[in-house]
């Protein structure tokens, strides 16, 4: 398989910019030549040159979900979509890649592993639950189960380091345990997967090492940083304390990685890769 048979959909964001990075000549489309949430659109495409779809795309405003045109934007984006995109990988025998998240399961079993039932908290999380069971359908599919992705973008760690550079010390979470998941981790897990031709279904993957909370994790970020920035903890209830129109969050987060692992793929540890990551943006 060469990039030119690999399609790239979402490849703005924070995995799609990695992706196009790993995969210099595959395609994309911008909204103009493809809107994935239109069913003609995608399937007017012209998808015979393509093997494996790339589905980067998702909608994931976890609170702007919870209103009433958030709520069918992400429906539409995250679960229709999807249902669109499978339709097209089995008339055309294509391999359909597909991001899921941690927040289709209710955060209370530790670790998460591939077969536990989905028990989603949020909106966000039905939406992506219902586009894994869509996904799940096409014969040729890798669903990637991942939790807190960290690329080119707004995210955890640039949010902390820029809160430090200003002055703040900030209040985080911490009650919420996780890892952090590199997009440079996923893209190599979705690489591996493709070109080991490993067994088709649903597979964890974020960065391995000991899980922490979001509050641990904003201290880990001013140490490799050096910066004397000091951080308050606080519950998820009491950091949205007063606010409206927020989700509920699972507060485990921490994916079982064995099957993942079985493959031959080793996750880097998520301290390693953060620590490299907080070099390189203070560069």
């Amino acid at each position: 398989m060469n990039d030119s048979e690999i399609f790239i959909l979402g490849a703005k964001g924070q995995l799609g910019t990695a992706l196009l990075q790993r995969y210099p000549g595959s395609k994309n489309a911008d909204i103009g030549e493809l809107d994935i949430t239109d069913q003609k659109s995608v399937e007017a495409f012209d998808w015979s040159s393509v093997k494996v779809i790339l589905n980067a795309a998702a909608y994931t405003n976890v609170d702007g979900a919870e209103s009433s045109e958030g709520r069918r934007t992400a429906w539409l984006v995250n679960a229709v979509s999807p249902g669109y995109l499978q339709q097209v990988a089995v008339k055309n025998d294509i391999t359909l890649v597909h991001i899921s998240t941690d927040y289709v399961f209710d955060g209370v079993k530790n670790p998460h592993s591939e077969y536990e039932a989905f028990s989603p908290l949020s909106v966000y999380g039905s939406s992506k639950a219902a586009g894994d069971i869509v996904v799940g359908l096409a014969p040729k599919h890798y669903i990637l189960r991942t939790s807190w992705v960290i690329g080119e973008g707004k995210n955890f760690v640039r949010t902390m380091l820029e809160l430090a550079q200003n002055g703040v010390n900030p209040s985080v979470v911490n009650d919420q345990v996780g890892r952090l998941t590199f997009t440079s981790t996923l893209v190599d897990a979705i690489h591996h997967l493709l070109s080991s031709k490993s067994q088709y279904g649903t597979y964890n993957v974020s960065n391995d090492g000991e899980p922490m909370s979001w509050s641990e994790i904003a201290r880990e970020v001013f140490k490799y940083a050096q910066l004397s920035n000091t951080v308050s903890e606080v519950t998820t209830e009491q950091y949205y304390a007063g606010k409206t129109g927020i989700a509920a969050r699972p507060l485990q987060s921490s994916l079982d990685l064995a099957k993942i692992k079985a493959t031959g793929f080793t996750p880097r540890n998520w301290q390693e890769d953060l620590a490299t990551y907080v070099k390189k943006e203070l560069a």
